[in-house]
């Protein structure tokens, strides 16, 4: 099935409410598929999307997203249920395909469709997504931002807005069921270990990133500092022609993207890159201007670049740019300690890089730690370490990577998972921060565990911060 009117009578099976689930099942009836959705859990929130589904004629089971309806013939998931789900088992064992809303968005869009500039990586995806939208736009592109970045990518496909290009967020989740995309270009920032848990291997998912690649027009983007990234290009299956572009914090060689003297420079798409190299922006022109922020601007300008944009979009896009909330994000000064929001930082590989970009931290960690060690990171920072703040489910783990390697590092271990723990967190970094330092929230964790998401974390964090007394009245 490649078309729109190949769907139609097609008995389908949408697993999974939600951001995705919803919006393919609604696609998925306006096609004229036999449409019923399954969903494991039966809450609140799950009530009222069924609710929605069903006043439209769409069948809702609630509590059983185990059993596969009968006369079942595609099954199209939202993308955080894992592979080894018995819902798919039962597919695969029937023979039937398995669709993200990813690939969904793909057979369906039209002869004429806007391409699709792709961006996927362990961290870092959104702003760079974000950057390289603002950058199409600032040449002029009539253009979003989608995917795994909020907005529904079929919502993009099949709307009433034409567009002349999309920049595309991806998750290794989305990418695992979408065999059959082929993006104009693509770009896979890092990769570190992440959600092992729902992959089963650091293998499985780094294969899973690597599908980004697969069918790639004119560049596969890789990150020089990341030799993994350049394998997965080197294993891609690619279109004739379609070249291999690094993007490093170094100098540039020829087919790179880099910088010289604060400047970000394009030896890539250029006449004569042997010997040429053009100015694309400044370092100061990237907000913020830490060391994996100005690589993710480099990733964003060489899949702009890629598509045909002039040096001066990449330097006005990046210039109108504004990072999303919750992502190195300065809250506050008091008494000379400054207090930076990387709730985003879920994972160690976005802490590390977060810990990297000030010289001396009083730092805020835990959480969820989905299955990741700490003691690389801890090594890493040990020599910027001022102090330390746990919390959370995970805490412990931190704890003993912090005795294992930066046993001069006061912690503050705290049990405490109220509502009030975070006010909490704030105030013992305080007492260990003196003027200088930064008091980074970067937890190297997931946050379900005490927080509704990262978002509320990072927001709990800044409302303890700006409770905090005045400059002067620091206790004694």
């Amino acid at each position: 099935m490649t078309a729109a009117a190949e769907l139609k009578d097609t008995a389908v099976t949408v697993a999974g409410l939600g951001v995705s689930g919803v919006p393919a099942a609604k696609v998925l009836h306006g096609l004229g598929a036999r449409v019923t959705v399954v969903n494991g859990t039966a809450g609140e929130r799950q009530q009222a999307e069924a609710a929605e589904l069903e006043a439209l004629g769409i069948p809702v089971r609630l509590g059983d997203g185990d059993t596969l309806p009968a006369g079942t013939e595609l099954v199209v998931t939202s993308p955080g249920w894992k592979p080894t789900s018995p819902l798919f088992r039962a597919a695969e064992e029937a023979g039937l395909e398995i669709w993200g809303d990813v690939e969904l968005a793909w057979r369906l869009r039209g002869p004429n469709a806007a391409p699709w500039l792709a961006v996927t990586g362990t961290n870092g995806k959104t702003t760079t997504t974000r950057m390289l939208a603002a950058i199409l736009e600032a040449a002029g592109l009539r253009t979003a931002a989608v995917g795994n970045i909020g907005v529904s990518v079929l919502d993009a496909v099949l709307g009433e807005r034409e567009y002349d290009v999309l920049a595309v967020e991806l998750s290794s989740y989305q990418l695992h069921w979408a065999p059959s995309i082929r993006p104009h270009s693509a770009a896979v920032l890092n990769l570190a270990p992440d959600h092992l848990d729902w992959h089963g291997s650091m293998a499985a998912y780094a294969a899973d990133k690597g599908r980004v690649y697969h069918g790639n027009k004119v560049a596969c983007v890789y990150n020089v500092a990341d030799p993994a990234t350049e394998d997965l290009v080197r294993a891609a299956d690619v279109e004739e022609g379609c070249r291999a572009i690094g993007f490093t914090l170094g100098a540039p060689r020829p087919s790179q993207f880099g910088v010289v003297d604060g400047i970000l420079v394009d030896r890539a798409f250029v006449a004569d890159r042997q010997r040429n190299a053009q100015e694309l922006a400044e370092t100061g022109d990237v907000n913020p201007p830490a060391p994996h922020n100005i690589a993710n601007a480099l990733a964003a300008a060489a899949l702009a670049r890629a598509y045909g944009v002039p040096p001066e979009a990449v330097r006005d896009g990046l210039r109108a740019f504004r990072p999303d909330a919750h992502r190195i994000a300065e809250v506050a000064v008091v008494d000379g300690v400054t207090y930076v929001d990387d709730s985003k930082a879920t994972n160690t590989h976005a802490a590390e890089a977060s810990l990297a970009a000030y010289p001396s931290v009083v730092w805020l960690a835990g959480g969820l730690a989905k299955g990741a060690t700490f003691d690389d990171l801890v090594r890493g920072a040990a020599d910027r370490l001022r102090g330390a703040v746990l919390f959370g489910a995970d805490r412990a783990l931190v704890r003993d990577a912090l005795a294992r390697h930066a046993p001069q590092v006061p912690v503050v271990d705290l049990e405490r998972t109220d509502t009030g723990a975070m006010a909490a967190a704030v105030a013992a970094a305080r007492g260990l921060a003196c003027p200088g330092d930064t008091v980074l929230l970067a937890p190297a964790c997931a946050s379900m565990d005490m927080f509704t998401n990262y978002n509320v974390r990072g927001d709990m964090f800044a409302d303890a911060v700006r409770a905090l007394p005045a400059t002067g009245d620091r206790p004694a």
